[in-house]
């Protein structure tokens, strides 16, 4: 697949888009250097490093860390995305602008930019009291932890929420696609190179052994092989077209294809609401510590990140979130009657429920496989870094997941518009000899 990103800039018109859409992603990245007006990028970093901030900047790609004109990002589109998708086949009006095509998928898009646009709202909102409130020291000389300062920060979380949107649909209409995906790969791996710098400088100094490097290493190429096997695996199950007799045409149909169904359906996404869930107890801790110390402690002991109560509640979690979605997203009885509308059957089973109850099945199975992936790829990161004390390269599975996912859509999105222009240029080849 690599070859098709060689072969791309060989063909002008995909070269202005790649370079339109390196251009976007570095407009979002430089708009992460500008601090958010009130706040002191340098009384803000002493404190952002673990936390509250430092959870949810580890989820967001680390752009919350440092307050920026772009801190939230895509963070409240993926969230709106991700409920207007459940909602989808519960809300029947919504399921109704589903299936009118380009112009009802407009309509569900507009309804998920409103609802980003508010939930980034209330997210910017309870941040912005969190700084004002927990870490008086961020705040920029001349600005005092008043509603002024509050509404400011709102207002530019809100403005770059909205434009940080405003570039990804670029990137998808004009660009190579996956305008918010890319963006989330840009944000989470502008973190490598400073997080590789750090970790040499801790070799040099001897903190790390050259043992735990390797291993470090090795562990990480191994996740991201199976990231890569478990992406593109699939369930593939037979079906057969029956054969159409037209009244004066010969018979039509009768083909045999498959159904896929892949084994991680949901992606990422049971591990983003696991992670927000996890968010809950430590918004809870840091309100109650001074006035529950007990309850405090409590939380942190094990309802924490990394503690072994705190990894079994994530894994359950995981599995229960992938469980929900993939119920939501792959229905069986739709999917049977769809094949029965369309002359489809599964050899070897009847139409109708039979093949209804033979795909839940196959899906359930499926499904505890995905989830058992997810669950350990949340978990040998937080193991990986106890056991060769690397602590300073923020390794994650959520992150690795991202980015292997995106890198490997891009490529095939390059791949696809490849070929079809080598199509379309042997056509006109043709044309052109037949004219001759």
């Amino acid at each position: 697949m690599l070859r098709a990103f060689r072969d791309a800039f060989r063909i002008p018109e995909l070269q202005r888009k790649i370079l339109f859409t390196v251009l976007l992603l570095a407009i979002y990245r430089l708009g992460n250097t500008i601090p958010t007006p009130g706040i002191s990028p340098q009384g803000l970093g002493e404190t952002t490093n673990s936390g509250l901030l430092g959870l949810i900047g580890l989820v967001s790609g680390g752009n919350l860390q440092q307050f920026s004109i772009f801190a939230l990002g895509v963070l409240p589109y993926i969230t709106a995305s991700i409920v207007i998708q459940l909602l989808t086949t519960a809300v029947p009006t919504l399921e109704k602008l589903s299936k009118e095509g380009e112009e009802g998928r407009k309509k569900i898009n507009q309804y998920t930019r409103y609802s980003a646009i508010a939930l980034g709202t209330v997210q910017a909102t309870i941040f912005s009291l969190y700084v004002v409130n927990s870490l008086p020291q961020a705040l920029a000389p001349g600005y005092d932890p008043g509603f002024a300062t509050i509404l400011i920060m709102v207002l530019t979380q809100v403005a770059g929420i909205a434009f940080t949107m405003w570039l990804g649909e670029r990137i998808s209409e004009i660009g190579i696609g996956n305008g918010i995906s890319l963006i989330i790969f840009a944000g989470i791996a502008a973190r490598f190179p400073s997080e590789i710098s750090a970790t040499a400088q801790l070799a040099r100094e001897g903190a790390i052994s050259a043992l735990g490097i390797v291993g470090f290493i090795a562990i990480v190429l191994l996740v991201i092989a199976g990231i890569v096997f478990i992406y593109q695996a699939e369930r593939r199950v037979p079906v057969q077209y029956a054969r159409k007799q037209v009244a004066g045409r010969a018979a039509t149909g009768g083909q045999q294809t498959y159904l896929p169904i892949k084994v991680n359906q949901a992606g990422v996404i049971p591990v983003i609401f696991a992670s927000a869930i996890f968010t809950l107890p430590q918004i809870l801790q840091s309100t109650l510590q001074n006035r529950a110390p007990d309850v405090a402690a409590f939380i942190s002991r094990y309802l924490a990140l990394g503690t072994p109560t705190g990894l079994v509640l994530e894994v359950l979690l995981i599995f229960g979130f992938t469980y929900l979605y993939n119920s939501v997203q792959f229905d069986p009885k739709r999917v049977a009657e769809n094949l029965r509308e369309a002359g489809g059957f599964i050899p070897g089973v009847r139409p109708g429920a039979p093949t209804a109850e033979h795909l839940g099945f196959i899906s359930s199975r499926i499904t505890l496989w995905g989830a058992l992936f997810l669950a350990i790829l949340v978990i040998t990161p937080q193991i990986t870094r106890s056991v060769t004390g690397i602590q300073s390269f923020q390794f994650s599975g959520t992150s690795l997941l991202i980015v292997v996912g995106v890198a490997l859509d891009t490529l095939k999105q390059l791949e696809a518009q490849l070929t079809v222009r080598r199509y379309d240029g042997f056509i006109s080849k043709g044309r052109l000899r037949g004219r001759l």
